[in-house]
């Protein structure tokens, strides 16, 4: 069952922050709002804090659009007829820095990031609160949350544009931030996380849907293991406790198994919250915006605009229970096991038979019809994720039979043989990419895996995919129109 009452909480920090001015608010000065007053008890602070979750559930990312984005670019799906236009050029990779769709994306991302400096750059104001109004445990917790989620926000922003503008907190240039290297990006993320992994409650005192001390220390592992730091990327997925598989698959993909034993990290969705703002902006993060639209855009039975790839179908060996849990056939029931699919149902418009259809995210296994809304939470680390990202470091500096026994545990659960210890190095990478590739499927982290494993220009072969131009997206148009600090020279290769 959900716990949202923080959500509630948040409609009021998210209203007061997204205040600030009539321009965008990643060039906003958040301290308009007078911190010195505002910040004056733990309600308030929570408030601040609260906002800065809201626009990850926005359209321009786990609402909607960054499921389309990232699995037309991995190609784990292929488009349906009827797939919309603008979706369609992240599958032939012919967006530009016009796109508004990528505009959107770095908007919301932005908007977070300033949300989440509102709080960090107060820290001096919110520490100064009385301890009989706030505990420093508390304190010390809000300002984690806040830096965790800037980190949330700086990783989909630097892995999608490298080079961006660093916004830590410091108002001094409201006008814009110049661009600044990656690295100095990653540094700040590093250093957010590991600040966030000290101070975030466990995952059984936390919130359910707030970030927690094992999301942390989850994200701080992958992302120096993206970095290709092995040793303290295992390091900091070992401090994990707590967490397993599910024993079905299928459970981390629906609403009732959600905050599972095997969910570290998932961005919140909860219809009865209400829903009347969600095509109110798609950047914004304000308002009744509780659902996603992933069930309907994807749905058999419903818009039916993308379906699993024949590629990604391929991946899969026989007897793998995942493929029961990620697609439906024909002949698999559904509404509770009172409908059965039949082939008719499978029809794009236009008359084309699709032999698979996605059943992960979809309202399906209990519902007739996905309506257009969903309440299901969008799963950003899983637990698998983090074995098999063990895995890849005991690869590279444990033993190749630790880091085979790590896989194993994923296989098992997939009801698979286990592969056997004595594997070469070059044999285990290859059994992990193999294992994301269908253990993570349509779950937005193939594209950044082939990208770091050096692959991604041979697996999107005859894709339109160009090496050293399409691993990045464009700067946007209208952040180079509107930021004087940021320059065409700025762009990012071959756009």
């Amino acid at each position: 069952m959900k716990t949202y009452k923080f959500i509630l909480i948040a409609f009021i920090g998210i209203l007061i922050v997204n205040s600030c001015s009539d321009k965008d608010l990643e060039l906003s000065n958040p301290n308009q709002l007078s911190p010195e007053t505002f910040f004056s008890n733990e309600a308030q602070v929570q408030s601040a804090v609260n906002a800065a979750y809201a626009n990850l559930q926005t359209v321009a990312l786990y609402g909607r659009l960054i499921w389309y984005m990232m699995d037309n670019m991995s190609h784990e799906q292929s488009g349906n007829g009827q797939q919309e236009a603008d979706k369609v050029t992240f599958a032939d990779f012919s967006f530009d820095s016009s796109n508004g769709q990528i505009a959107e994306y770095w908007d919301s991302c932005y908007r977070g990031i300033n949300k989440a400096n509102f709080v960090i750059g107060n820290k001096d104001i919110i520490d100064a609160i009385p301890e009989s109004a706030m505990s420093a445990t508390k304190k010390a917790k809000f300002i984690a949350e806040a830096k965790f989620l800037r980190a949330q926000y700086y990783w989909l922003l630097v892995n999608r544009f490298g080079n961006i503008p660093l916004r830590n907190g410091d108002f001094s240039q409201p006008e814009g931030k110049p661009i600044s290297p990656k690295a100095d990006i990653i540094a700040l993320i590093i250093e957010d996380l590991t600040e966030a992994s000290a101070n975030l409650l466990a995952k059984s005192e936390e919130e359910l849907g707030r970030a927690n001390k094992g999301a942390a220390q989850a994200f701080l592992g992958k992302v120096l293991l993206y970095e290709k730091q092995y040793g303290p990327a295992l390091d900091s997925f070992e401090k994990m406790s707590g967490y397993d598989l599910e024993s079905d698959y299928f459970n981390n993909f629906k609403e009732e198994t959600e905050h599972g034993i095997e969910s570290v990290w998932e961005i919140q969705y909860n219809l009865s919250l209400g829903t009347g703002s969600k095509w109110g902006g798609p950047v914004v993060g304000a308002g009744q915006n509780h659902a996603t639209f992933r069930g309907q855009d994807y749905g058999v039975l419903n818009w039916f605009n993308v379906y699993p790839s024949d590629d990604l179908v391929a991946e899969f060996e026989p007897g793998d229970n995942r493929f029961q849990g990620s697609f439906y056939v024909v002949g698999d029931t559904y509404n509770k096991g009172r409908n059965t699919f039949v082939e008719s149902d499978f029809a794009e418009n236009g008359g084309n038979i699709r032999p698979v259809a996605w059943k992960k995210y979809q309202n399906y296994y209990k519902q007739v019809d996905e309506v257009q809304e969903s309440g299901i939470n969008a799963k950003v680390i899983r637990y698998a994720d983090v074995l098999l990202m063990m895995a890849e470091c005991e690869n590279e500096v444990g033993s190749q039979a630790t880091a085979v026994g790590l896989i194993n545990r994923v296989r098992t659960r997939a009801e698979l043989a286990g592969l056997p210890a004595t594997l070469s190095k070059t044999e285990v990478f290859n059994a992990i990419v193999h294992e994301r590739k269908v253990e993570l499927n349509g779950e937005q982290v193939r594209f950044d895996d082939m990208i770091r494993w050096g692959i991604v220009a041979q697996e999107l072969s005859g894709t339109n995919f160009q090496a050293g131009k399409h691993e990045l997206w464009p700067i946007p148009d209208r952040e180079i129109a509107t930021n004087p600090n940021v320059t065409d020279a700025d762009q990012n290769p071959g756009y």
